[in-house]
This record gives structure tokens, sequence and C-alpha cells, in this order.
């Protein structure tokens, strides 16, 4: 058991050297920046660190160890140690250990986790949607043609079951932003901003698992682009929750397959 968590331990490490080295150039300049030209460092380091661990480039159970991502990042460490506060009041790390032994790691990804986020961002996009759908025929006409445009270059995706994880995912959050953005308050997208990227993981993370299902989410969503034409609040709203409510019982059925990521 020793043996195993030494040999966790040095991976973990390995993994996270490897992540934060891939910043480069972005970070080189970063550290060349005179100190009052950096704007806010604390930002900019949770923005950084936040991107790799919503694209896995930090992977579930890596270890955040503040001096190496300082050095890395070109920062000091305050700014950093704010950062990674900031990073755990999101859920993307989390503090593991206790006393003197307390590490900071990136949050597991599972179940119960994308259940909850799946179902906050549904209830977020339903508002979204229910206010687009209240737009006036003339306001709406640009965007039912962007969310349909958008559709059916998934559907054409799904149908010659191309493997492009990556174009079917910037496609699935173009169509979503659409519909969100279309009518909703700044505190809404807001929101929604803020909780989108803990979802993402997930997606990005299982994508390749389930574009064998891709077919089902093109269909949901021509419903809530029926519903956006019709001018039906309701429906609208309805239509996107269960879009959300389905994409999370699909994943499910990757995780309980695959397994959970960083909870061992």
């Amino acid at each position: 058991m020793a043996t195993s968590s030494r040999v966790n331990g040095s991976a973990a490490k390995l993994a996270r050297k490897e992540a934060l080295s891939g910043s480069g150039k972005k970070q080189q300049a970063i550290a060349a920046r005179p100190k009052e030209k950096r704007g806010n460092s604390q930002r900019i380091a949770f923005q950084q660190l936040r991107d790799m661990i919503v694209r896995g480039r930090l992977s579930p159970g890596t270890w955040m160890i503040e001096a190496d991502i300082a050095d890395r990042l070109g920062l000091s460490r305050t700014p950093v140690r704010g950062a990674l506060h900031w990073l755990e009041r999101e859920g993307y790390v989390v503090s593991s250990g206790k006393g003197s032994k307390a590490r900071m790691v990136v949050a597991p990804m599972t179940k119960e986790d994308a259940q909850e986020l799946y179902a906050i961002i549904g209830h977020l996009e339903g508002l979204g949607a229910r206010q687009t759908a209240q737009m006036t025929m003339a306001e709406r006409t640009s965007v039912l043609r962007q969310l349909k445009e958008t559709n059916e270059a998934l559907a054409e995706l799904a149908q010659a079951r191309r493997p492009e994880p990556n174009r079917i995912f910037e496609l699935d959050l173009t169509f979503h932003r659409t519909l969100i953005e279309a009518n909703a308050g700044p505190r809404l997208i807001e929101i929604h901003r803020t909780i989108q990227p803990q979802a993402e993981r997930y997606w990005r993370l299982y994508a390749g698992a389930i574009l064998d299902e891709l077919h089902q989410s093109v269909a949901e969503h021509r419903e809530v682009i029926a519903a956006v034409a019709k001018g039906d609040p309701d429906a609208a709203e309805r239509g996107i929750q269960v879009n959300w409510q389905n994409g999370v019982d699909r994943l499910a059925k990757v995780i309980d397959a695959m397994g959970e990521r960083g909870s061992w």
C-alpha cells in the first residue's frame, strides 16, 4: 500500500509539472512583465490553472504544490495561494489530509458531482431558454438561425460518426451559449459562466465515450428550437432541462463503465 501511494504521488507530481510547463511562452511573458503591469496576478493564476484543470492537463487527484505552481507561472506565492483558495471555493480543487500534511489536489470527478452540476446548469439554462422564447418573433429570428445552423452541424457529425470530440464540444457549447445569452440578464450570464466550466471537465474527459449517442442530444436540441420558434417559454425551459438530465444519465453510464477519476 505504501509503495502504491509513492508511485501515485510521483506520477501526479510528474503530470502536474508537465501540465504547468505547457504554458511555455505565455508563462514566460507573464513572468517578464513588471509587477505593476501584471494586473491582477491572482486572477491570472486562477484562470490559467482553471483552464488546465478543465482541459484535463491537470488531471483529477493531481497535487497542487504552491511553490511549484508559482515557479512555473512566474508569479509570487501570494497570488498563487489566493488562486488555489479561489479554485477551492468553486470546486476545482479540494483539501486532502489534515494539519501539516494537508495538500490541495485537483477535485475528483464523480457521478454525484456531475449530477449536481448538470441539474444546476439545467435550471439556469431553463431560465435562459424561457427568456429567449419570450422575445418577439423578429428578435427570435436571428437566434433561431444560429441555433439551427449549430445543431445541424452537430447532426452531420453524428450521422457521419466522425470522432471529433473537440469540434463536437465547441458546437454543443455554442448552441447552449446562444440559447442562454440571447435574452438573459448579466447576473444569469455571470452565474452560468462560473458554473459551466465545472461541467465542461466532464464533457471533455468522457466525450469520446458518448459520441455514439450524439444523435439523441441533437434530437433534444430540435425540441428546444421548436419551442423557441413557437414562442412557448414552458416548453423551451422544459426542453433544455430534459437535455441536461438525459445528458447526465448518459454520462453516468460512462462513469459506471470507466470509473470515477481522481477518487482513489
